[in-house]
């Protein structure tokens, strides 16, 4: 069985990548999401082992200690973090899985894996980027000009990504998205290994 792939998606606050990669899963079934660890409150309508794995502080660090996290993170004033076993079981099944992390996660993991693919998704301006974070209705002024702040410095490491999309019109970013996931499973080193019986056959 073909590996699958590690894609790495990552974001500022209010970019919209959340959004691109449920309409990506809900029509792809070769792609997993992988679900992180964080200590950070449940938001409305989230679900414990679903969105994340909700830990208490004590516990996030002691899996820190114990070596469980293929990488782990502070961002904002919580912890989050991706279990390595869980990963790679889903890759040996063949398939894709992607890690939603920031540009310090991303690090991280390539360090563990060197075929990852990465891909960077910007808002179209500031406006549309403070608009989208104020929609929310669940943060104080204060938290959305920390977060416009953080959202500009996490923006500056968008030269360690190999793929760049706008989310602007939200069909064409997905559109985009998906040809990215496309692009990677016909590769030749990819398609040589799930092919090799039929290419096999032609080369007889």
């Amino acid at each position: 069985m073909v590996k699958g792939t590690v894609f790495i998606v990552s974001a500022p606050s209010g970019a919209g990548k959340t959004s691109l990669l449920k309409a990506l899963l809900e029509d792809d079934d070769r792609v997993r999401l992988s679900v992180s660890h964080t200590t950070r409150a449940m938001r409305p309508g989230e679900r414990q082992g679903v969105d994340y794995h909700f830990v208490q502080r004590d516990a996030f660090l002691d899996m820190v200690q114990e070596g469980a996290f293929l990488e782990h993170a502070q961002v904002f004033d919580n912890y989050y973090g991706t279990s390595e076993a869980g990963i790679r079981n889903q890759l040996d099944q063949g398939l894709d899985v992607i890690l939603e992390i920031d540009w310090q996660g991303a690090r991280q993991v390539r360090k563990r894996f060197s075929d990852t693919v990465s891909i960077f998704v910007l808002p179209p301006n500031r406006e549309a980027l403070q608009q989208r974070l104020g929609g929310r209705g669940q943060d104080s002024d204060q938290v959305i000009q920390r977060r416009m702040r953080d959202a500009v410095s996490e923006m500056s490491h968008y030269p360690e990504y190999e793929y760049l999309i706008v989310n602007d019109q939200f069909e064409q970013a997905l559109e985009e998205m998906r040809s990215v996931f496309t692009s990677q499973r016909l590769r030749q080193e990819v398609q040589a290994q799930r092919l090799q019986e039929c290419l096999r056959a032609l080369l007889a």
